[in-house]
């Protein structure tokens, strides 16, 4: 079993290997706007826009999910942090783990993390690997239009998801997520730091304005 759930977490962690960091980054970009658009196409059960607002930063992230007796998970995306001047450039970031128990067949879902004060952007920003729920609060957000008028703070870090075409508010607590420093050097075309990129200290690629687009309405 063991020997199996280790070849599937290699599988999943390093499906983008043929391909460069730039273009694994850019095309975790991509799919970050077209997450972003996938929640804003249905108000009624997506992210209320004053959630959006509000917050100081978005982790948005794919992460698969196979197994067969066991069960692994890893999934790539990235982090943005609203700066004085508008949206920063995009940070990569990954996550993975292993599970227990008779879980067969592959699932995929697409993961929003609204970071809701500066200490859970800071947390993205100055440290390797951050743990939901660890140092920073975290809870389902709130969802949809019926939502809105009531929004009110309720945790460091708001966690949405979107699986099969379901939308939900969806608790992460413990699940890590860490900083891909390599390949924030290569889209970058130099070693950079996450601090530096969420700072809006590092000018972002061209590739990168579709993401900025997407987000600039909040």
């Amino acid at each position: 079993m063991r020997a199996i759930v280790f070849l599937i977490t290699a599988i999943l962690l390093t499906s983008c290997a043929t391909t460069s960091p730039r273009d694994a980054m850019q095309a975790d970009v991509d799919q970050a706007a077209a997450i972003i658009e996938r929640f804003e196409a249905i108000p009624e059960k997506g992210i209320p826009p004053a959630v959006m607002r509000a917050a100081r930063g978005v982790a948005i992230l794919t992460v698969t999910k196979a197994g067969f007796i066991g069960s692994a998970r890893g999934g790539t995306g990235v982090v943005v942090a609203r700066t004085e001047k508008g949206w920063s450039g995009p940070s990569a970031i990954g996550t993975g783990g292993l599970g227990v128990g008779f879980q067969a067949g592959v699932e995929i879902t697409e993961f929003v993390i609204v970071l809701n004060t500066p200490a859970a952007v800071d947390a993205f920003a100055k440290q390797g690997n951050v743990t939901l729920g660890g140092n920073l609060s975290v809870a389902a957000g709130p969802v949809g239009r019926a939502a809105e008028a009531g929004v009110s703070l309720q945790a460091a870090v708001y966690t949405y998801s979107r699986s099969q075409g379901l939308f939900a508010g969806v608790s992460l607590e413990g699940t890590g997520v860490g900083t891909r420093d390599d390949v924030n050097a290569g889209y970058y075309g130099r070693p950079v730091t996450a601090s530096e990129i969420l700072a809006g200290k590092v000018q972002e690629p061209a590739g990168a304005q579709k993401l900025r687009a997407v987000l600039s309405k909040y």
